[in-house]
């Protein structure tokens, strides 16, 4: 059987272009319907979800409002709560004081150049430690223990890892005069001063360890503080000496 195609090449181009064009609009309207659903979509939500949420959000706030203004004494109660939220904060921001005496220990030089300290004073504000003492042997000790001060470092901890800083940077010497101590021998009365890097008594520094000139540590792990580091302040000599 013999088929005779009767329909020109450019007629059937035609018709080709057609059926492309049909499936084209149809898809376009397809995807113009989808859009507009999904934007009916959004606006259903954005418009009645949305306003419904903030409606409940707006309820919500204006009873708990009405809850905390019957509450008595409301503003004393916020102020122990903000206080409370601090503890922590203040409790790492407290010094360790009790460091002091292991320093104490740790400058004293050894005998016969071994100081006696009638008064101590910490300025935390300042961040200055005050000593007043005697020494029996006189202006060598003095120089000794402020020549130990000034070689004395701090090793610690943190969360970098182990540092170690200087205890200061200078000393200064002051009234120093000869005087009489309880049992009447002449002593050289001085006062030594000095401004502490804060590392030393901070908190955070963990596991703080004073290391004199010579190296050796003196935390209170390893000494206890002797009788002898204290004593009553010496009496003017009424000699007049310096």
């Amino acid at each position: 059987m013999i088929e005779i195609n009767l329909v020109p090449d450019v007629k059937q181009e035609l018709i080709r272009a057609k059926r492309v064009q049909t499936v084209v609009i149809t898809g376009a309207v397809f995807v113009g319907i989808a859009a507009i659903a999904i934007v009916i979509l959004l606006a259903l939500y954005l418009f009645g979800v949305q306003t419904v949420r903030s409606n409940l959000a707006d309820s919500a706030i204006n009873d708990k409002s009405k809850q905390l203004s019957n509450v008595s004494d409301l503003a004393n109660t916020l102020t122990i709560q903000n206080q409370l939220t601090k503890l922590t904060e203040l409790h790492n921001g407290k010094n360790i004081d009790s460091r002091f005496f292991d320093l104490l220990v740790a400058v004293n030089p050894e005998a016969p150049n071994n100081v006696t300290f009638s008064t101590t004073r910490i300025d935390a504000d300042t961040k200055t430690i005050r000593l007043e003492g005697q020494a029996a042997n006189g202006y060598t000790a003095a120089d000794v223990l402020k020549k130990t001060i000034l070689g004395t470092t701090i090793s610690y901890k943190d969360s970098t890892g182990t540092k170690s800083v200087a205890l200061t940077k200078g000393v200064s010497t002051s009234d120093l005069s000869y005087g009489e101590d309880s049992s009447g021998k002449k002593v050289l009365r001085f006062t030594l001063s000095f401004v502490y890097d804060d590392t030393f008594f901070a908190r955070s520094s963990e596991a703080a360890t004073i290391l004199r000139p010579d190296r050796q540590n003196a935390t209170d792990s390893f000494l206890h503080l002797p009788e002898s580091l204290f004593s009553d302040r010496a009496t003017a000599d009424s000699t007049g000496g310096n």
